[in-house]
């Protein structure tokens, strides 16, 4: 899974290290790269409910396949791109295959863990992507374009191929595919399981959740070197020090998620909401010295796993389970990318009206303060008896 994931996160970050070579080769303005990069994001959020159904009835075994591949597919198609079109349409393409690993994931989690272990399989895939992302970023300018001699197709049909890989092996992996355990729900029509996930109040609360959650964890991951060379950084030093919450990040995935079991989630849980408040606003003070990186950390231990124990606490609300965890990741994943596309773009569009990041940050310590004062209501929702 984390194999995959890691997939997920390589052919994600391709294109960003490459949009120099690709416009002038192409042809692309930059209003239409932006249009391109930003396509698979769009076709996720409408596609990610379907896909959550699809892969309840196929399986965790036959959907993550079919993701894995069609991401491969995107990647390779990226490579014979000859005009503005084709590489619309290749990158659009992983919109389709990308829900199918994020909703699918949960669902593998829960049909082969329980208790601590689950949470702990869960924060174990949850660095891939990021593992990858950053492999993107730091190795294809550096090391692969001059070894490749700077052929931008080869790189990203390259990238492709890594997903081809990943695909066959959890194809082989996944032949003890749990069955379906006695007591589970029999799977209705598609309308009947949409009907039951959102009949679930826990449900939408997490729903409504995922967005904040997304919109905290995007507009701090894509505008925290600018947040750092507003503080006063040149750009080789901001990049350094944005890996601080990263480095951090995977230590929380890979701990906490694990901790937050039975009646303990809730407290694990508003303490990484907690975090991220501090952290946003201690941001906003401007600090400096020990202070800054005091932020950075807080804010590393709140993205690395607010997202992991949301999820986990997703497939776990009663009338859920493991017969409907592929239909609700997607729900889940749909609406968090409302937040995900949103977050950024308001942090840009405040930034861009005030000259500084005071709003923003004071926009994402709201955001946190909202998901502190959740948690009391989930936790009522689900530990009170019907």
């Amino acid at each position: 899974m984390w194999l995959l994931y890691m997939a997920f996160g390589l052919n994600m970050a391709s294109l960003a290290p490459l949009v120099g070579d690709i416009e002038p080769d192409l042809a692309i303005s930059h209003a239409a790269m932006g249009v391109i990069l930003g396509a698979w994001q769009f076709v996720y959020i409408f596609a990610a409910i379907p896909c959550g159904l699809l892969l309840d009835r196929l399986g965790s075994r036959r959907g993550l396949a079919m993701g894995g591949l069609i991401i491969a597919l995107s990647g390779v198609l990226r490579g014979y791109s000859e005009e503005h079109l084709h590489l619309l349409a290749a990158v659009a393409l992983f919109g389709l295959g990308g829900p199918l690993i994020s909703a699918g994931a949960p669902k593998v989690i829960s049909e082969y863990f329980r208790g601590a272990r689950r949470g702990l399989a869960m924060g174990v895939y949850i660095t891939g992507p990021g593992v990858g992302a950053i492999t993107a970023l730091l190795l294809t300018q550096p090391v692969l374009m001059p070894l490749l001699d700077h052929d931008w197709r080869l790189l990203l049909q390259s990238w492709g191929m890594v997903a081809l890989v990943a695909s066959l092996f959890w194809i082989g992996v996944s032949r003890g595919e749990p069955k379906r355990r006695e007591g589970l729900p029999q799977l209705r029509s598609a309308s009947a399981d949409i009907r039951a996930i959102l009949a679930l109040p826990a449900v939408r609360l997490i729903l409504l959740m995922s967005i904040a959650v997304f919109a905290i964890n995007h507009a701090m991951g894509n505008w925290l070197v600018q947040i750092l060379m507003t503080f006063g950084a040149n750009a080789q030093e901001a990049s350094l020090i944005a890996v601080v919450p990263v480095v951090i990040g995977i230590c929380s995935a890979l701990t906490l998620p694990g901790l937050a079991v039975g009646r303990r989630r809730y407290t694990v849980m508003a303490s990484l909401f907690v975090c991220s408040v501090l952290g946003s606003v201690l941001l906003l003070s401007m600090p400096t010295g020990p202070w800054l990186y005091v932020a950075l950390g807080l804010e590393g231990v709140a993205a690395g796993a607010m997202m992991t124990v949301l999820i986990l606490t997703l497939v776990e609300v009663p009338g859920v389970g493991e017969g409907r965890a592929g239909t609700a990741g997607g729900f889940f994943f749909s609406a968090a990318e409302i937040g995900g596309v949103g977050g950024p773009v308001a942090l840009g569009v405040l930034y861009g009206g005030a000259g500084n990041f005071v709003s923003g940050l004071a926009l994402l310590a709201l955001l946190g303060v909202f998901l502190v004062g959740s948690v009391i209501p989930l936790r009522r929702l689900l530990l009170t008896p019907e």
